[in-house]
């Protein structure tokens, strides 16, 4: 029988009074390693053993000049000038972060602290995590190099490199072989050229019950030139500044596709001058240390040298890598584009290869692309793969959302 009162409140039990405080705790912590201490940090909570080291490593490179520590202590941001103080905070930032963030912490010291000239000694190479963004700081650096630190610094490209290839290369190959192979496929195949997996797919609807068979009607296999050349790449990519991210995976990617009998690759770079690196696509790291991240950019004279080398235009694929600020002549550059997709070429034009997110690109010059039919658009190295394979089929390509 109900009484009809309504239950007070309920008083917290000693356990669920603990992990509040414990929240509480863990949450003012979180501020004062975010906020940095301070008279005006409001947390009122000091850090201890690993906290401060924590917190140390953050604010050399992040802390404000002039905002004082209760205890008196300037914080300002600086790793001091010499090379020992700065491979104990590299140490320290691994010790204490995870890799993604160690990475983001590096980044950031390059460019906050002027921490560039430090990578020319082999000690520091040695400290440092590598990463894509490391490897765009040496290939800007690498003609300033003494000879002491060029074979440590290839090595910490090598390492990069073979990373990502390890990641890319089996997913690439087989995308684009089974792409290929595809767009090689016939109706009337010799009998060891029939693919009857797609040939009893194909004829399931000629099932007969009683004798527990498919009639194959129709016949899918492939052409007999499955080891000859059928397509070609050419890669041109912009290798100004801001591109080099997607200078280093396209550098593999370049290397993987080179590897492939099926496809002849071609890479090109190009700031206001043009480089064919094709001779170099053994090696990636060899292609990245023919490159000269910098400088302005010439689209238009890149393409020339990309259409002239061009002679099978139904069965090449373009992918031009830039952000499209365009140094040299806009209007040639589209009508180049334009000559090109008219004889049968597949134009894509990416603004980034890249993981780092929307790239700044010249907007006006990548609706002009769009309105000639090659629309500009950033793209993971995860994604390049499929990009590459519905070039290869002549198919529609899987543009990613914006």
């Amino acid at each position: 029988m109900s009484t009809g009162a309504t239950p007070g409140p309920t008083t917290p039990g000693p356990a669920t009074a603990a992990n509040t405080a414990a929240a509480d705790d863990e949450r003012l912590r979180r501020w004062r390693l975010v906020l940095g201490g301070g008279e005006a940090d409001g947390t009122g909570r000091a850090l201890t053993g690993t906290d401060a080291a924590m917190d140390g490593a953050l604010t050399a490179l992040y802390g404000a000049k002039g905002q004082g520590e209760r205890t008196g202590r300037e914080r300002a941001a600086g790793l001091g000038a010499s090379a020992p103080s700065v491979a104990r905070w590299l140490g320290d930032i691994r010790t204490y972060f995870p890799r993604s963030v160690v990475q983001v912490m590096q980044r950031d010291a390059i460019d906050r602290l002027g921490l560039a000239t430090l990578l020319l000694e082999p000690e520091m190479l040695e400290a440092v995590e590598a990463d894509v963004h490391l490897v765009g700081t040496l290939l800007s650096l690498h003609k300033a190099m003494p000879e002491t630190t060029r074979e440590t610094a290839r090595a910490v490209v090598r390492k990069v490199v073979d990373d990502l290839e390890k990641r890319l290369a089996a997913r690439t190959r087989a995308t684009l072989t089974g792409a290929l192979d595809r767009s090689a496929r016939i109706s009337r195949p010799r009998h060891r050229d029939i693919d009857w997996d797609r040939t009893i797919r194909a004829n399931l609807g000629n099932y007969l019950p009683d004798h527990r068979t498919v009639v194959p009607e129709r016949l899918i296999g492939h052409g007999r030139a499955s080891r000859a050349i059928r397509k070609e790449v050419v890669l041109c990519v912009d290798q100004s500044g801001s591109m080099a991210a997607s200078v280093v995976h396209a550098s593999v990617f370049g290397a993987v596709l080179a590897s492939m009998r099926s496809i002849a690759t071609r890479l090109v770079v190009f700031d206001t001058a043009v480089v064919d690196l094709t001779d170099r696509l053994d090696d990636p790291v060899d292609v990245l240390f023919g490159t000269q991240l910098g400088g302005g950019t010439d689209i238009n004279r890149a393409l020339a040298h990309c259409q002239s080398k061009i002679t099978r235009p139904a069965d090449t694929v373009v992918v031009l890598i830039s952000d499209l600020y365009e140094g040299g002549i806009r209007d040639e550059m589209l009508k180049r584009v334009a000559a090109m997709k008219a004889s049968g070429v597949q134009f894509i034009a990416l603004l980034a290869l890249s993981d780092e997110g929307a790239p700044a690109y010249d907007r006006d010059h990548a609706a002009a692309l769009a309105a000639l039919g090659a629309p500009a658009f950033a793209c993971t190295p995860d994604l390049f793969p499929e990009i590459m394979a519905a070039a290869l089929e002549k198919r529609p390509l899987p543009i990613p959302a914006v």
